[in-house]
C-alpha cells in the first residue's frame, strides 16, 4: 500500500468559503478535501483541521508514526507563532510543502516571518485553493523522486 499523503490545516481554514472572501475565495474546506483526494488518486490522503495547536502537533506525530509518505500543511495564523508545531514538523522524515492560500508576502508585515519555511521542502502561496492540488502533485513528485534515489 502506498504511503498516505498527510493534510493538515490550521485555525479558522473550517470558514474557508465564508471568511473574508475577497482574500480566500468562496471554495469550502470541504471543496479543498475533494480536489487533494482527486489530486492525490490513488495515494491515500488523510485530511484534517484544526483551530488547536497541540491537535496539530499531534498529528505531525501521527504522520511519523504512520510513516507518512509527506504532509501538506496549511498552519494558517500558526504558520508565525508555534515554535512548537515547527518542532514536531522537524521530527518528520519527509517532504514537507508549506501551503498558503493567499500570498503572505503580499501582505501584512505581520504574515512574512513564516517559521514553517525553514524546514518546508517546498512553499506554495498565492494560489488559492488550486494550491492544495498543486501541493499534492509536488509533493508526489518528491515522494517518487525520493523512491528512485534523486531526491
Amino acid at each position: 500500500m502506498t504511503a498516505p499523503i498527510h493534510v493538515l490545516n490550521g485555525p479558522n481554514l473550517n470558514r474557508l468559503g465564508t471568511r473574508e472572501p475577497e482574500i480566500y475565495g468562496t471554495t469550502t474546506l470541504t471543496e479543498v478535501e475533494a480536489m487533494c483526494r482527486k489530486a492525490a488518486g490513488d495515494t491515500p490522503v488523510v485530511f484534517l483541521q484544526s483551530n488547536r495547536e497541540y491537535e496539530i502537533i499531534d498529528w505531525v506525530h501521527e504522520a511519523i508514526d504512520a510513516q507518512a509518505g509527506g504532509i501538506v500543511i496549511n498552519p494558517a495564523a500558526f504558520t508565525f507563532t508555534s515554535i512548537a508545531i515547527l518542532d514536531a514538523l522537524k521530527m518528520f522524515p519527509g517532504p514537507i510543502v508549506e501551503l498558503h492560500i493567499s500570498n503572505i508576502h503580499r501582505r501584512e508585515e505581520i504574515y512574512h516571518r513564516s517559521l514553517v519555511s525553514k524546514i518546508a521542502t517546498a512553499v506554495i502561496a498565492g494560489l488559492g485553493p488550486q494550491g492544495y492540488p498543486a501541493a499534492i502533485r509536488a509533493l508526489k513528485g518528491h515522494i517518487e523522486a525520493g523512491r528512485q534515489g534523486i531526491a
